[in-house]
């Protein structure tokens, strides 16, 4: 089987298609300003580019010291003293002590202090919406959870602000921003999500009525989209520099990385294929068509499917439980999903032609059978040399990792830094 060559992947690219961002500077004294630096720069983005450089480079090492720090990103010495003294004094670094010597005065040795900021990053893509603090090391503080038990439209939005004031409840020190990784078509560039079916939710300015609300940087961004970034983000090992993750929930939709940058697509909605019709005689979508794919293959559907004909599988415990343990009814009901997903996955395969791709969410669970039936289908309806060449398998992120790469997006924006680089 052809392998597509695999290197080290990082968020930059990703969240600079986000929005013109915060930099350094407004994290430290609320300026705004842009991260990249442009051709014909400001003395101001130029300080806050090479602030951002000097930080990255501390980041990116657990011990380093001023001389390296001056040999890794080519500044002068003299730059690089007075970028970290104002580091040291924003109490974003920290020296730890003195390096080895090679022949004069031993070096002083600097790390960035991982408790100098906060982040919040929140997941609503399933039946609970879940939200964590982190540190920026990436490292889960603490964390929490919401039922949403039915919720949608403003009473959801409700339960997004009891979650982050329980969050926040503690206080554990400087919160950088909120990241939210949220279902349907986002607008990332103004935090709106312009349409979530499976919340009610229509042009809601998410991200500005939290930012309102609390008074900090606040990111929105596709949970699928997100799911995409924590499994090159998160997952142990390197990933392709293309890839496709499907996330299979409540929902269904993919995340598309193109290069190892995050592919939103023209109007945001890129992988939105939950709501494309592949069943002419199916039931109608909270959308509005007829036969979506989500009405057939997401993690719900299944359960509606099989409850129809045996109630006792209408709880998710009991119709995985018996999927697994041969029932016929279960079986028949993922073997029917499986392969109208594997029709999308089929489109996915010759629209893109990427060579991995990843199913996550709580579909995954099934685990290797279901898989097996969305790959026979997907290989039977696409071209067979490019199916031929196509991995799919389950993904390996862990479980918290969508909420984590929508604090990473933030640190990203804010800061210039990606844990995905450690």
């Amino acid at each position: 089987m052809a392998q597509q060559p695999t290197r080290e992947i990082d968020l930059t690219g990703a969240a600079a298609t986000v929005r013109a961002s915060r930099s350094l500077d407004a994290a430290l004294d609320g300026e705004l300003a842009y991260t990249a630096l442009p051709g014909k720069a400001t003395h101001q983005q130029t300080r806050t580019y090479n602030q951002q450089l000097v930080l990255r480079a501390i980041y990116d090492r657990d011990a380093t010291s001023r001389a390296e720090i001056a040999r890794s990103t080519g500044l002068t010495r003299t730059s690089v003293s007075e970028i970290v003294g104002g580091l040291l004094r924003a109490g974003l670094v920290q020296e730890i002590g003195r390096g080895p010597s090679s022949g004069g005065k031993a070096p002083i040795l600097l790390s960035v202090a991982p408790e100098a900021r906060f982040l919040m990053g929140v997941d609503l893509g399933e039946n609970v919406f879940r939200g964590a603090i982190v540190n920026l090391r990436g490292e889960i503080v603490r964390s929490d959870e919401l039922p949403l038990e039915g919720r949608n439209g403003s009473e959801a939005v409700a339960r997004v602000l009891q979650l982050i004031d329980v969050l926040r409840r503690d206080g554990d020190g400087p919160l950088l921003g909120i990241g939210i990784a949220a279902p349907g078509l986002i607008d990332s560039r103004t935090g709106t999500v312009r349409w979530a079916v499976n919340l009610d939710w229509t042009d809601l300015p998410l991200g500005p009525r939290i930012a309102d609300r609390y008074g900090v940087p606040v990111i929105v961004a596709n949970d699928s989209q997100a799911a995409a970034l924590a499994e090159l983000a998160f997952h142990r090992r390197l990933r392709p520099a293309n890839l496709i993750v499907l996330r299979v929930g409540r929902g269904i939709g993919a995340g598309v990385i193109l290069d190892g940058e995050l592919y939103q697509g023209d109007g945001f909605g890129a992988g939105e294929i939950g709501h494309t019709a592949l069943v002419p005689d199916g039931v109608r979508c909270r959308c509005g068509s007829v036969g979506c794919l989500e009405t057939v293959a997401s993690m719900r559907a299944m359960i509606e499917a099989a409850a129809r004909h045996d109630p006792k599988l209408g709880d998710e415990r009991a119709f995985v439980t018996a999927f697994h343990s041969g029932d016929p009814t279960a079986r028949r009901v993922v073997a029917e999903a499986s392969r109208v997903l594997g029709l999308g996955v089929a489109a996915l395969i010759g629209a893109l032609n990427i060579r991995h791709i990843v199913l996550v969410g709580p579909a995954a669970v099934l685990g290797p059978d279901w898989v097996a039936s969305i790959r026979e289908a997907a290989q039977t309806s696409a071209l067979p040399l490019l199916a031929r060449d196509t991995v799919i398998e389950i993904g390996r992120a862990q479980e918290n990792a969508v909420l984590l790469a929508a604090s990473a997006l933030l640190m990203t924006e804010q800061l210039g830094l990606s844990p995905a680089r450690r």
